[in-house]
Order: C-alpha cells, then structure tokens, then sequence
C-alpha cells in the first residue's frame, strides 16, 4: 500500500525543490567574476621537453579563439596556417606574450585573458565587443630564436671511426626530415635511395652543410636547424611551411673525397715471401666485398671459387688493379676503394649503388706470370751421384703435391708406390719433366709449376682449381738409363750379319709377327739387346714389326728388312 506522507513531508520536499531553482536561477543570472590575470590550463603535455619558450622567442602556434559562451572569433586552423610571431615583443596581446612563455613545443594550453589584457574597452571593431574575456585554445608547434645554430646529437657512435666527414667530401646518407612538432615532410628511406652530396660547398640548405661535418661512418645523429639555416620565411613551397624549424634524423653510409686513393689496411704477410705480384701477373685471390657502412654484396667464397685475373692491366677495377700489386702470396689484406676507382656515380644496378666506397677483404692465394718456368730447388743432394736423369730415362720418384695456399692434392705416400714415367715422353705435365731432369737417385727437390707449365686454365675437375700454382716436393727413387732419342730397341752386343735367317725359324723365307717377338724377346732376356723402358715390351715389338713391314701384309720379308743404320731417314725400328 502507498506509503502515508505527512504535512510536514510534503511541505519539507516541495522546499527543497524550491531552493534548488533559486539557485540555479541565480548561478545563471549571476555577473561572470572578473579576472585579475590570465588563467591557463594545461590540456596536454608531451612527455620530452627539450626547450621551453622564452621572452625573444619566435613561434609558430594553432590557435582556435571563443568568447566564455563557446562562441568562436577566430581560429588560425580556418586560414590553414599557423600564427607566427616573436614573443614578449609587443607583437601579442599581452595576455597572449605571458602566456606562451613557457610553452613546449606540442604542449596544448586553454588559456583565458581578461580584457585588460586583451582588447580591453576598445573591443576589437565588430568582431570583439568591449571588455571581452577571451578563451583560447593554443597549440604550440616550433620555437627558435635569432640567435639560435645548429644543433646536433649524436644517438649513435661506431666503434672504430678512422675518418670523419670534411669540407668538400662526398657522402652518401639516409635522413627522415621533420618538422619540430614531428611532422614528416621528406624520408630518403620512403625512396629506398640514400641522399648523395658534397658537404660544405653549398650543395646543401646551410644548417646540413654545418649539420653533417664531423660524422663518422655508421654514426646516427639528430640536427636540428631554425629556419634561417633551413627554408626561410617561405619554406620550400609544397610541405615545408615557412619559418620552420627543422629536424633530421641522419645515418651516414658513405664518405670520400675525390682526392682519395686506395686505402691498404689490415696487412697481414707471410713471414717468408720470396716475391711479390708485379703488373702482368696473373693472381688467384678469394674476397668478401662489402659497402663503407659494412652492408655485403659480393664474396668470391659463397662461389666456392677463386677469383683469377691480371693485374695491372685493366680487367678489374682501377682499384683493384692497383690494391693487388706488392701482395705476397698468403697475404691478406684489406682494400678500400674511392668510387672514381670502383664502379663511379652510376654503380652496380641492385648490388652497389651510385658513387660507393667500396671495401674488399682480400685472401691471397697464388699469382704467376706468364713468362713463368719451372721453380726448383734442391732440398737434399746425395754424395755420390753417377748418372743424372735425361730424356728418355725411365724414373720412379715419390711426390707430395700441393696448392700455393697449403691445400693438398694428392701424394704417393698414401699409396704406398712410387710413380713411374719416362721423362720426355709426355706422361705428366711439362713443369714435372722439367723437375725431374738432371737428378740424381736419393735428391729430393721442391718444384713450383706455374699453370701454363702445369693444368693450364682449366685445371682438373674436383682436384686442381684453373689457372693454379702447383707445389711438388719429389724424391727420385729409381732409375733406369733410357735408350738414344728415336730408338725402342738398341743392341747390346755386334747385330748378327745372318739376323733374318735367325728370325726365320721355319725357313719359308718370311717372318712373321710370332717369330719376329719370340726373337726379340730373346735378345732382351738374354742382354744381347734392350727394349726403351717403361713401355709395354710387346707394343714396342708390335711398332718395330709393323716399320718392318712395309707392305702391310702381315709379313716380313728379306727385301723388307732393314736395320735402322740402312734407313735414310729416323725410325723406331731395328
């Protein structure tokens, strides 16, 4: 049931409500308390700030402007520009100078003047009646003062700086330009393109000019500018507006100067080196090749490969040419070249861009040149030492056999046997018979072949790189005194005057291929006669029956034979 009020209740409620519209009917009525001063409201505060505005500041600021009842004047974001103005200089309302002392750039501040202050009992024409308070809502967006340089801040310091930006360099740089508010107008990132320019002689805005001197390679640094070292009272015309601050956020990729030559830096020798690459030889050398700022784009390693070549005579970079004469072999050494002697303004396409420094970590492996012989040295000599070894000679030697760099190839060590030739016969390469000349059984010697001497450029698949060096160390075991140059088979003793008639076993006046090897055979065992060593004793037999056989019946007649002595020219036969 409905709760019973009393008189007392209902007059006590109706009261109450009573005295609430009085006071708001007053609120409302009531005249607005003057002001004895501005009134500000911080509405929003960055969270850095790095400079505050003073007196004799010039600023730049977004305003939108409303008397107490909401009702807007003016507004700087209706003209589509920001107001710009010195502070404290008069050139303000005074309310406005005080209160945008102290403001930070991206601070936004409600702030209320008094008339006094403001436009006072004047008013404004037809826009600001008399003694108006005014509300305005400011948001600061750049501060600089007359005085103001550039000013840099290094973020980021590379660890080795062998060299910093000068007066009249060339560099190649990465920016993104802002605004002092943090309004993005330009990014060489969004171009994927570094920014390439002389320092220091004008090609740049003035507060880059200064900005950028002093950087080293891989540095990363913010250099702010005021307008008077950047656009101006007018600004760039398109996103930079005028009398802007600037700021660009730098990393420098690249530096030279175009007196620069190479550079040789990281030298590391060999403790023994009997030469030195001259212009003409041709050298073996691995590489890693990488920009200034370390970004890679070539490695002659990740081809499994040597890279071969000339040297001083153009058919590598100028550079290059010059940065691989004086190596020894081993050496290894690192190369930076200036990009008038690498790839010039134009560059590589998508591996080395336009007028980069170029840095080559170079590993010598091996050089020669073409008038190159055979390299031998004897590393032990027997005492006695009867025969020396000549053309013709059947040999037996052990070998170690190796690349210029220490890598091995092959030895007969690990057989267990010796390898057998005869020398002059083309069995092995023509720098290995060169090395076996003239040497006595129990010498050793260590050869190096160049490869025109040695597998040529080609070299052989899976064992010996092209156009490489080989090392040799042989010790000659064994040998067997060859026969005169032109001959497979010599006598012993006096030749019989009744020869063919000794070959004729059967009397039929012919002798055929079985008697004329069972003969021969013969003579050999018996020592009256020898055949050239090293070859198949019945191959041999098989060339000296068919010289004999000059019909090519397969038959040798009397008519037929001859000894070698009655023949008018050279023959391998009796």
């Amino acid at each position: 049931p409905p709760v019973r009020l009393s008189p007392l209740h209902l007059f006590s409620s109706h009261w109450v409500l009573y005295l609430s519209v009085l006071v708001t009917f007053a609120a409302c009525n009531a005249p607005p308390v003057p002001l004895d001063d501005i009134l500000i409201e911080k509405t929003s505060v960055p969270e850095q700030c790095v400079r505050a505005v003073k007196v004799g500041d010039f600023v730049r600021y977004h305003y939108i402007g409303t008397f107490p009842d909401g009702n807007k004047f003016d507004s700087s974001y209706d003209r589509g520009s920001t107001y710009n103005v010195f502070v404290g200089k008069k050139q303000l309302i005074e309310g406005m100078d005080k209160a945008l002392v102290g403001m930070c750039v991206n601070e936004r501040r409600l702030v209320k003047i008094p008339p006094q202050l403001a436009y006072g009992k004047q008013g404004y024409g037809d826009i600001i009646p008399p003694d108006s308070i005014l509300h305005f809502d400011v948001l600061l967006l750049d501060v600089w003062n007359p005085e103001d340089g550039v000013q840099t801040n290094t973020y980021h310091t590379p660890s080795v700086c062998s060299r910093k930006v000068e007066v009249s360099d060339y560099i190649r740089y990465h920016y993104n330009g802002t605004l002092l508010d943090g309004t993005l107008f330009d990014s060489s990132h969004t171009r994927m393109r570094t920014y390439d320019t002389y320092v220091g002689i004008g090609w740049l805005i003035a507060g880059m000019d200064q900005g950028l001197l002093g950087m080293c390679v891989g540095e990363r640094r913010i250099i702010t500018m005021p307008p008077s070292l950047g656009y101006g009272e007018n600004g760039d015309g398109s996103d930079i507006p005028g009398q802007a601050s600037l700021v660009f956020d730098v990393v420098l990729l690249d530096l030279h100067n175009p007196r620069d030559g190479i550079t040789v830096t990281n030298q590391v020798a060999p403790e023994s080196c009997t030469r030195k690459s001259v212009s003409g030889d041709f050298v073996r050398y691995h590489y890693n090749g990488s920009l200034l700022d370390g970004t890679f784009f070539d490695s002659s390693y990740s081809r499994n490969r040597t890279y071969d070549t000339y040297v001083g005579r153009g058919y590598v970079i100028a550079g290059m040419d010059e940065g691989l004469i004086g190596v020894c072999i081993g050496e290894r050494r690192t190369i930076t070249i200036p990009p008038h002697l690498g790839y010039g303004e134009e560059g590589t396409g998508a591996y080395i861009p336009g007028s980069a420094v170029l840095v080559f970590d170079v590993h010598i492996i091996d050089f020669h040149n073409p008038s190159d012989n055979t390299e031998i040295t004897a590393t032990f000599k027997p005492e006695e030492c009867d025969k020396q070894t000549k053309k013709g000679d059947f040999v037996k030697y052990h070998y170690n056999a190796s690349l210029m760099d220490g890598t091995s190839i092959d030895s007969t060590y690990n057989y267990g046997k010796t390898y057998n030739i005869v020398l002059g016969a083309n069995q092995v390469v023509p720098g290995m018979e060169d090395g076996l000349m003239d040497m006595c059984v129990g010498e050793r010697r260590h050869l190096v072949i160049p490869p025109h001497l040695g597998y040529g450029e080609r070299g052989v698949t899976g064992e010996v790189p092209g156009s490489a060096v080989l090392v040799f160390d042989i010790e000659l075991v064994d040998m067997e005194e060859g026969l005169p140059e032109g001959y497979m088979f010599i006598w012993n003793d006096e030749v019989s005057p009744d020869l063919f008639s000794e070959m004729d076993k059967n009397t039929d006046k012919e002798v055929e291929p079985s008697e004329f090897t069972d003969y021969i055979m013969q003579q050999v065992t018996e020592g009256k006669g020898r055949l050239a060593p090293g070859f198949d004793p019945y191959r041999i037999i098989d060339n000296m029956f068919s010289n004999q056989d000059r019909n090519g019946d397969g038959k040798i007649t009397e008519a037929e034979f001859k000894l070698k002595a009655d023949e008018a020219a050279a023959h391998d036969e009796l």
